[in-house]
């Protein structure tokens, strides 16, 4: 267990209504953006997607910190954090929805449009199991109140895809024109923003160069971006 001075990022997760609210008020924002991205054949929330009006319209969702909420794990595990942990304690426990996002989904699937999960929770084998982080992680996915299945949940070290998630968002677009992206992190956005290099990155982000990214791409943030709340942890913490 943590010590007794909790880190106050994991306080305000746990206890601060204002959690709560900036988690409303980022998917009552996607509601109200919702049918003019789908009207508008013209639009992608992937600034490099072109020709892709004849597409089916998808959103793109991360997981832990924009799905579920992971601060009951976050309080309770023995540093230092490992994926086996991670998937132990979601496999033992009934994940936390984050405010919003079951009233969004419910939504966009309404309209038509197409939901899928990137998440960085690696597929790796445990015993006679390729991939048991995939059912566990449906099932998270399940406990706040959204159904999915395999096909929509897309995790990292499966496919040959790594931690940086610009691939997996190409991935969905080649079927799909993406209208919306949902995400803690700045990597659920942009490319290549973390200091250790992923395939297909070549270059090490600095905590400048993410600065940068945002500054160059301001027009989309709250404008098909969408970024929920996250103090405990992320690719912020090693940018330097």
């Amino acid at each position: 267990m943590r010590g007794e001075e909790e880190d106050l990022g994991l306080l305000w997760v746990k206890h601060a209504a204002e959690y709560e609210a900036l988690s409303l008020q980022a998917y009552r924002a996607a509601e109200k953006d919702l049918a003019g991205f789908v009207e508008d054949t013209s639009w992608s929330a992937l600034p490099w997607q072109q020709d892709a009006a004849d597409l089916p319209p998808a959103v793109i969702l991360d997981v832990d910190e924009t799905v579920v909420s992971n601060i009951d794990f976050q309080r309770a595990f023995e540093p230092p954090f490992t994926n086996r942990k991670h998937y132990e304690w979601n496999r033992d426990n009934d994940a936390l929805p984050v405010r919003g996002v079951a009233s969004f989904i419910r939504k966009a699937r309404a309209a038509g449009v197409t939901v899928f999960f990137v998440t960085n929770r690696p597929c790796a084998a445990i015993g006679d199991d390729a991939c048991p982080q995939r059912a566990v992680t449906i099932g998270d996915i399940a406990d706040t109140g959204i159904d999915t299945d395999a096909e929509h949940v897309l995790l990292s070290q499966e496919r040959g895809w790594t931690r940086e998630k610009s691939t997996r968002r190409a991935y969905v677009a080649e079927n799909h024109r993406v209208i919306m992206l949902f995400g803690d992190d700045l990597g659920d956005f942009l490319p290549c923003i973390r200091s250790k290099i992923y395939t297909p990155c070549r270059k090490a982000a600095t905590a400048a160069s993410r600065s940068r990214d945002v500054e160059e791409h301001r027009d989309y943030w709250g404008a098909g971006w969408y970024v929920l709340p996250n103090p405990m942890h992320g690719s912020w913490t090693s940018a330097h």
